[in-house]
């Protein structure tokens, strides 16, 4: 099989184009949980193949580092967007990508005739508790989820929730987000009774009005060096609780995302680079 391995701010997916490799449907989860293996395998916090569709440019299907499937991934999008036009399976500079959670828009960047980054339009954020899910007595299913008190092994953290096509969790805190013991403690929000899709978890310090800084737990990969959708939730959340104005730059373990949420459309952008790390051929 001909791969390619692509990251955006160190956010690291194996890219399979299925117009030339055909995988079956029923192999491919467990070829995302084999290759995704940083010792055994190529590497990476997943798999995503880049499909032929009739209904946009290309689809993306995603898959996380322990097999399960994916509705969206910010950072991965963006390398989609890269290696279709890299690769000459388009000459567009904007595209439409099919993603589990909807049709997503990219403006791609080219220097020198290659892509080096995008923007991407992530669509209107997710509120309503029911949609994003999350479950909290008390909490009407159309409620919002902001500054709401969520006890965890006897501390209470203070949640706001926002879907951005997958399930986000966000949490400010006073303390350095640097020295989190975020091994511990994602697991336990990740798979909490009141998340039924289990959620991924943003622990953001608050630089100042236009500055995050942001580590996350990802649901299926366990810390990432970058979550762009995690990113979008995050600038969101912030908002919803007055921490920051719309044009946010978010700091991650891997670099730097530019994040708008737009008063006149109320859609979420994001931009930030996707690099090529190397391709290769693997017998599967």
């Amino acid at each position: 099989m001909r791969f390619t391995k692509m990251h955006g701010c160190a956010n690291d997916y194996i890219y399979v184009y299925t117009g030339t490799e055909h995988i079956k449907d029923a192999d491919k989860s467990d070829l995302a949980l084999r290759l995704s293996d940083r010792h055994k395998g190529i590497g990476s916090d997943g798999l995503i193949f880049i499909n032929p569709t009739d209904q946009a440019d290309f689809e993306m299907e995603m898959y996380n580092s322990d097999g399960s499937k994916g509705a969206m991934c910010g950072n991965g999008i963006r390398c989609v967007g890269k290696y279709v036009y890299d690769h000459k399976l388009t000459d567009k500079k904007t595209i439409d990508i099919l993603t589990g959670s909807g049709i997503k828009k990219l403006d791609l960047k080219i220097t020198d005739g290659v892509a080096i980054g995008a923007t991407v339009n992530m669509g209107k954020p997710i509120l309503e508790a029911s949609k994003i899910p999350v479950v909290i007595n008390g909490c009407d299913d159309s409620a919002q989820v902001v500054h709401i008190p969520l006890d965890i092994n006897e501390t209470k953290y203070n949640i706001t929730c926002v879907s951005m096509g997958n399930p986000h969790c966000v949490i400010f805190m006073d303390e350095d987000v640097k020295t989190l013991k975020i091994e511990e403690l994602g697991p336990l929000f990740e798979r909490h009774v009141i998340f039924p899709d289990r959620v991924n978890t943003e622990f953001i310090n608050v630089a100042d009005r236009g500055h995050l800084i942001m580590r996350v737990w990802e649901r299926g990969a366990g810390e990432t060096m970058a979550c762009g959708t995690g990113a979008c939730a995050s600038v969101v959340a912030a908002v919803l609780n007055d921490l920051v104005d719309r044009k946010v730059r978010v700091t991650l373990l891997g670099g730097e995302l530019d994040i708008e949420w737009r008063e006149s459309d109320g859609n979420v952008y994001m931009t930030g680079p996707a690099e090529t790390v190397f391709e290769g051929n693997i017998n599967i």
